[in-house]
């Protein structure tokens, strides 16, 4: 498996994801479990409609961020099947160590 895959729609978000290295952004929630197929991990904005129906349908490591306040989405994110589920700010803060070791 290779790459990382990502929904992640706000444009800064994007620049400091694909900051890292190779990203491929899909556009809708509805396209990740076909992207996510032979992807070595998938990284989604849980703020955005759509993104926890899909969740389960996901068949690589997910590693999911959102805002800290918001507990009870990230508690749905985790119940969902998300792998890892980070506070916006913890994500960010550690975003290049994430994708860098997607299985940590």
């Amino acid at each position: 498996m290779s790459g990382t895959v990502a929904y992640v729609p706000d444009l800064m978000d994007r620049s400091k994801v694909s900051s890292v290295g190779p990203v491929t952004f899909v556009s809708r929630p509805a396209d990740l479990p076909a992207a996510s197929e032979g992807a070595a991990l998938v990284v989604v904005d849980l703020s955005r409609p759509g993104v926890l129906e899909v969740l389960p349908s996901i068949v690589a490591p997910t590693i999911g961020f959102g805002r800290h306040d918001d507990r009870e989405r990230l508690a749905a994110a985790t119940a969902a099947g998300c792998d890892r589920v980070l506070a916006r700010s913890a994500f960010f803060s550690q975003v290049a160590q994430l994708l860098a070791s997607p299985a940590a």
